[in-house]
């Protein structure tokens, strides 16, 4: 279940691996980041880091890169046969055991690559002169558990993390709020003991079981708004009104959401006007950060909502106990759990309408944006010399220049967001107008991005839509291309 500590376990047991030279590779998955979101980079970079701690594979990854020019873009397969499997059958015998980690496969973003993937790892039990073992984590979601049911019997053996027994969880969520408490008490001066030790019975009582709430309430009584003591009892008055197995950890999102976004306006009649403009910004802000795509510093975030960097930045630094927001303003935004996504996106885990998360609202709302900014997009954007010029001769600063990142994220995602969201005759109509004004504009920004591919991809996966759902196509002609649209009346 979410919350319950898998991937800080992968991590620890990844890093104790590296320590002792038995890590052989390592792949965290992560909705929402665009290269650990789905398959494309997984045997590759397995195959990467194998050649780096096994060095008897290097030469034969090498012959199978040099035999197979064009395996990075074949597909997984083909990947896992030239790149990882066969090395590995026709390396040297090794005497040591290494372990592949493999962190939250239910995050990447394909089902039928889900169970693809466990039908190729399964191959590696058979391996005679490299042992391999693979430790992977993930969610309880149908696509693993069919996976692993068409693997054989012996291939695996699996463990419930939430099947531990309670008071051995309890004990360890006892520890680390004892341990982690226990410092704000000299910082702040505050009396002994502190907490006592009923509060930290109430607390772990209300984690259930789930680390993510003892991570959760620390970061909101260490980084609130008011003092630790404070900040403990809104914890301790956090509602439990909710039946879900997950109760006390909504709880502490609401709360956190109240008192963060809306600070001490919520119970004052005279500030529900500024009360409901504050949880507009956090819809906008925050609801974008958790459907999109690939995660991008606040100031392109700003960019790309057109709104003000203060406001989004005052925005964010309000949330800091649910979300990371670096000093760094060129690192990226992030979530600390996908837990607080499902939870803003389940209008039956957040009760508070001013903080519910529309998903297929947003992302229409993304999808304008995203027109907005690539109809932007103009000839020769980066100035380049002459025709034929080679990506590698561009200078990298010149590109981010020209193409900044919520540009780039534009290029790349408009489709997505639109397939995803509620489309209306309106936004065809926009799409429309947009490949007939800015088709070739917007190759050659994918083009500089690396990403001519993805668009080829997503003009086949917008004709098949439009084909099937509006009875719309796409005529190619050599100067451009139009929309025929059949049953949209007047376009």
């Amino acid at each position: 279940m979410a919350g319950t500590g898998k991937s800080t376990i992968s991590r620890t047991i990844a890093l104790e691996l590296a320590e002792k030279k038995r890590l052989a590779a390592s792949f965290f998955f992560t909705r929402g980041k665009r290269d650990v979101s789905h398959s494309r980079m997984f045997f590759t970079t397995i195959a990467a880091q194998l050649a780096i701690s096994l060095p008897v594979l290097r030469t034969l990854i090498s012959d199978a890169i040099d035999n197979n020019a064009h395996v990075f873009q074949k597909g997984p397969r083909e990947q896992w046969n030239q790149l990882i499997l066969n090395p590995l059958k026709n390396a040297p015998t090794q005497s040591i055991q290494l372990v592949v980690v493999i962190d939250a496969l239910d995050e990447c973003d394909s089902m039928e690559d889900i169970q693809l993937i466990l039908q190729l790892l399964e191959e590696a039990k058979d391996l005679d002169t490299v042992r391999i073992k693979i430790f992977l984590t993930s969610r309880p979601e149908i696509p693993i558990f069919d996976g692993f049911r068409q693997l054989s019997g012996e291939a695996y053996q699996d463990f419930i993390l939430h099947n531990i027994p309670l008071d051995t969880v309890n004990a360890d969520i006892s520890t680390f709020f004892l341990r982690k408490l226990s410092p704000l008490k000299a910082k702040h001066g505050l009396g002994t003991p502190w907490p006592e030790e009923g509060i930290i019975e109430q607390l772990v009582e209300r984690a259930a079981g789930l680390f993510i709430y003892a991570a959760t309430t620390l970061r909101f009584i260490q980084d609130g708004i008011d003092g630790p003591e404070e900040q403990l009892a809104l914890v301790l008055s956090a509602s439990k009104s909710s039946r879900s197995a997950t109760k006390h950890l909504d709880g502490i999102y609401t709360t956190l959401l109240q008192h963060s976004v809306l600070g001490k306006r919520g119970d004052e009649q005279e500030c529900e006007q500024e009360c409901e403009q504050l949880a507009g910004r956090f819809r906008q802000v925050v609801g974008s950060i958790v459907v999109m795509f690939n995660i991008m510093p606040a100031r392109n975030l700003a960019q790309l909502l057109e709104m003000p960097f203060k406001m989004v930045s005052r925005t964010l630094d309000s949330l800091r106990s649910a979300l990371n927001v670096p000093e760094n303003e060129s690192h990226p935004v992030r979530l600390f759990h996908l837990s607080f996504r499902d939870f803003l996106l389940d209008s039956q885990r957040c009760r508070d309408s001013r903080f519910q998360i529309d998903e297929k609202e947003t992302h229409t709302r993304l999808f304008r944006k995203c027109m907005q900014q690539i109809s932007q997009l103009q000839e020769n954007i980066c100035d380049l010399w002459g025709p034929g010029v080679l990506i590698t001769e561009i200078p990298d600063d010149t590109v981010q220049k020209s193409i900044p990142p919520h540009v780039q994220y534009a290029c790349r995602y408009w489709l997505d967001h639109w397939r995803l969201g509620n489309p209306v005759e309106e936004d065809i109509k926009t799409i429309r107008e947009f490949l007939e004004q800015h088709f070739l504009h917007w190759l050659e920004g994918l083009s500089l991005i690396g990403g001519v591919s993805n668009g080829a991809h997503m003009i086949i996966t917008l004709e098949e839509i439009l084909s099937v759902s509006c009875n719309c196509s796409l005529v190619y002609t050599e100067t451009s291309i139009d929309l025929k649209l059949g049953t949209i009346g007047g376009l």
